[in-house]
C-alpha cells in the first residue's frame, strides 16, 4: 500500500486532466452564446474547436503523470 501512496497526487491530477473537456463541453449554456467572435466565428463553435488541441494536451498530460517509471524504454 506504501508503494502506491505516491501514485494517488498523480492519479487525482490525472483524472482531473481527462474529465476536463468533458466538463467542459457538456455545460452548453455556458457557451451558448454568439459573442464574443473571433476572425468572424461565433463563440459556440470556436469554442468546441479550441477544446480539440486542448483536449489532446489533456490527454497526453495525463497519459505522462500515469505511465509508470518501470516501463520507461
Amino acid at each position: 500500500m506504501a508503494r502506491t501512496g505516491h501514485r494517488l497526487p498523480r492519479r487525482v491530477a490525472a483524472t482531473a486532466l481527462l474529465l476536463a473537456p468533458a466538463a467542459g463541453l457538456l455545460w452548453v449554456p455556458w457557451y451558448a452564446d454568439a459573442n464574443p467572435r473571433l476572425a468572424g466565428i461565433p463563440f459556440f463553435y470556436w469554442y468546441q474547436l479550441a477544446w480539440v488541441p486542448g483536449g489532446g494536451l489533456c490527454l497526453l498530460t495525463a497519459h505522462l503523470l500515469t505511465r509508470s517509471s518501470r516501463h520507461r524504454p
